[in-house]
């Protein structure tokens, strides 16, 4: 099955404590239906200090759930759903269904 969401897309959150943040997902976990995405669900960690790291307070973002996020309109830059199309060429691609545009990854 092909992906709606992938990594290097720009999405904004729909719910949750950042809701209405936008940002470009830096990785899918597709197994965990979860996606991380750059700015967005920080949170702040404690690190233990090791020969290798320094200890502190680590800020870093958390995955999100897939369903709480949507794709940003490649036309106006809203909120779209995706939907797919079968070119010519046999070649499946992702498209807006809110403008009808093609979404480039």
């Amino acid at each position: 099955m092909a992906a709606k969401i992938r990594k290097g897309d720009k999405v904004v959150v729909l719910a949750g404590r950042d809701k209405g943040k936008t940002g470009e997902v830096t990785q899918v976990l597709p197994k965990e239906n979860r996606a991380i995405v750059k700015g967005v669900n920080v949170v702040v960690r404690h690190q233990r200090q090791t020969q290798a790291q320094e200890g502190g307070l680590i800020r870093k973002e958390a995955p999100l759930n897939l369903s709480n996020l949507a794709h940003l309109d490649p036309k106006d830059g809203k909120p779209t759903r995706v939907g797919f199309q079968i070119l010519e060429d046999g070649r499946k691609v992702r498209v807006a269904k809110r403008s009808g545009e093609r979404i480039d990854a």
